[in-house]
């Protein structure tokens, strides 16, 4: 019999202006859940990425992100703004 999946979870703060997202919360099982049930409840948005979230829980809280993981944050922080975005009239306007 298999191990249950103990969820890993990492909650990053980005503010404009700062050079580097920021760890703010970290943890794996019942605490990668909680993280996970607070984020659902506050409407934050949430990306699963089993890979990036272990490699972003070995940040100590409140370290910035190391250069290697900008990339791989950004394309899902650009996601995730971009869903956030009000949704216009889709093909050519009509006058």
């Amino acid at each position: 019999m298999s191990e249950p999946i103990k969820p890993v979870a990492v909650a990053l703060r980005y503010k404009t202006g700062d050079r580097a997202p920021v760890v703010v919360a970290s943890g794996r099982g019942r605490i990668g859940q909680t993280i996970i049930d607070v984020a659902r409840e506050h409407g934050v948005p949430l990306e699963q990425n089993p890979a990036l979230a272990e490699a972003l829980s070995t940040i100590e809280l409140d370290d910035e992100i190391p250069e290697p993981l900008f990339k791989a944050v950004a394309e899902i922080l650009g996601f995730i703004l971009r869903a956030a975005e009000p949704v216009g009239p889709v093909g050519p306007r009509r006058q």
